[in-house]
């Protein structure tokens, strides 16, 4: 299952890596441990199999989704080198390839210019963001949704900026009205959209949002961290392919290929639609910038040491799988979001569940039925654990109950959340997993709730 077959490949790329440097004097690598290296892997092995099956499409839970095997194999062959992305003089070959791949992402975006490069991961790259637009609106506040991510709101108190939620609609998309009642006061810097919320995988409205942009003067962030490759689904419904198309308009973008983009973690990515922003990370660093006057990707980052190896593995995943629309790439994201929509369709058909709206992207969110809501809270857990005991691996989430909208009565609870089942259908193979993975929900949801 683990396809361990791909390492021939990685044996000849090694050889020809190899022959690369076959003019220097041989050497005999004095590597410590050496007699009892064998041991130790077959022992990590054995402690890694204390893992939930994250590349199997049984695995429905969180954002987990397996790397491309080219990008498994580029990463461990950039290994051998282990270049550092900072300065041209660590990371030479790889900081080409970073270029290059970042400026393919750009493009994806619709940009044809563009200041960007990868970091470490989402949080990372909505850290910068933000700390450029509290430099270039001092003062000024922070907006984000109630579900955007909660790095924002952290970010900003590291940041010392201040930071504000807008109400969400039954959608869990930010609400327009409270947005643009909120502008009114004309004190804010900068709105952060999320194209794909962790949650529930709302896309907030940004081609409503544009236009406010344009009548108060705030930037636009646009957090893509998990949604940005949706833009290329052919499938997904008119209203959210319209927002995507509005990515364009946005001052800088977060996208994290360790996501959608089938690339091993770290690996996040931060874009600016104006390379002068550059100046803004302007600093001297004479004993790492003195081999060439080209960019140093150190120069353009808050971050230094960064591994080119991540570098080395987005660029031969866009090699072989190119950013563009009809491609195979995109067709993959298509069956993502497909099998969501019929995930979605057969538990709403089913009177046992209520279902959330349905899913903009690949996220479902649903829970049982009860009399109260500690009750469907409850059995949701419990449905959890059976679920689970029969390898089946979904997520727990709490959602606010609106979202189950004219579907619950909430009296006189108040509780304004429900814990929820929370499928991420990330995997194309989970399209053809479906009735597989019913068959284990049914009898699991049987169980729990005696009937």
């Amino acid at each position: 299952m683990l396809d361990p077959n791909t390492l021939k490949i990685l044996q000849e790329a090694l050889q020809k890596l190899d022959a690369g440097f076959a003019s220097l004097p041989g050497i005999e690598a004095a590597t410590p441990g050496s007699p009892e290296m064998n041991d130790v892997l077959l022992s990590a092995a054995e402690r890694l199999q204390d893992n939930y099956p994250y590349f199997h499409p049984l695995y429905a839970g969180q954002m987990l989704k397996p790397p491309h095997p080219v990008a498994r194999l580029a990463y461990a062959l950039a290994l051998w080198i282990n270049p550092n992305n900072h300065a041209l003089d660590g990371g030479r070959a790889s900081s080409a390839m970073e270029k290059e791949a970042v400026t393919e992402l750009a493009a994806m975006f619709g940009w044809d210019t563009h200041l960007g490069h990868l970091c470490s991961g989402g949080t990372m790259a909505n850290l910068e963001a933000l700390w450029v637009a509290g430099l270039l609106a001092p003062g000024k506040k922070i907006l984000a949704s109630e579900q955007a991510h909660y790095t924002h709101e952290r970010i900003s108190r590291v940041l010392q900026l201040s930071c504000e939620t807008v109400r969400c609609d039954s959608r869990g998309r930010m609400d327009v009205d409270a947005l643009s009642a909120r502008l009114a006061r004309r004190d804010v810097g900068t709105v952060v959209v999320t194209m794909g919320t962790t949650a529930t995988g709302s896309v907030d409205p940004l081609a409503d949002i544009v236009p406010l942009s344009q009548k108060y003067g705030f930037r636009i962030h646009v957090d893509a961290a998990y949604g940005g490759y949706f833009l290329l689904a052919g499938n997904l419904a008119e209203e959210t392919h319209r927002h995507f198309q509005h990515i364009r308009h946005a001052d800088s973008i977060v996208i994290d290929p360790h996501k959608h983009g089938l690339q091993p973690y770290g690996c996040g990515c931060i874009l600016f639609h104006d390379p002068a922003i550059g100046r803004l990370y302007k600093h001297d660093s004479p004993y790492t910038y003195f081999s060439s006057t080209d960019l140093h990707l150190g120069e353009i980052s808050l971050e230094c040491s960064r591994p080119g190896a991540a570098a080395v593995a987005l660029w031969a995943t866009q090699r072989l799988l190119p950013l563009q629309e009809d491609g195979e790439f995109a067709k993959s994201l298509e069956r993502c979001h497909k099998a969501a929509v019929a995930f979605h369709h057969r538990l709403a058909q089913d009177d046992r569940f209520l279902t959330a709206f349905a899913p903009e992207l690949d996220i479902v969110v649903f829970a049982p039925r009860a009399g109260t809501l500690d009750e469907a809270s409850v059995l949701s857990r419990r449905i959890f654990d059976s679920a689970a005991n029969r390898d089946l691996h979904l997520a727990i989430a709490e959602i606010p109950t609106a979202f189950f909208e004219h579907q619950w009565e909430s009296g006189a609870s108040g509780r304004t959340s429900l814990t929820c089942l929370r499928s991420v259908l990330m995997k194309p193979e989970h399209l053809d997993w479906l009735d597989r993975i019913w068959a284990i929900l049914d009898p699991a949801t049987r169980e729990c709730m005696g009937r």
